[in-house]
């Protein structure tokens, strides 16, 4: 049985859009993609009404991401 890989990316440290790369096959995920072509959303998490982490499955290669730091967002509200 093969293992599944979990990366995890801090979102603070990425520059541009939000689009990120899959770790494992390097497809291009974008938050604009509501296709779930690229990836899907396996899990949310909030603490109270706050986002904590998000968790995806690349559906090319079936790794799965999960996405914190989501600070930022919940300083500007």
């Amino acid at each position: 049985m093969q293992r599944i890989k979990c990366y995890t990316i801090d979102l603070t440290r990425i520059r541009g859009s939000g689009d990120i790369r899959c770790p494992r096959c390097r497809i291009m995920i974008s938050p604009d993609d509501e296709t779930e072509n690229a990836y899907a959303i396996l899990a949310t998490e909030t603490k109270g009404d706050r986002l904590e982490r998000i968790i995806l499955r690349c559906n090319k290669c079936g790794t799965q991401i999960r996405l914190v730091g989501f600070d930022f967002l919940n300083e500007t509200e």
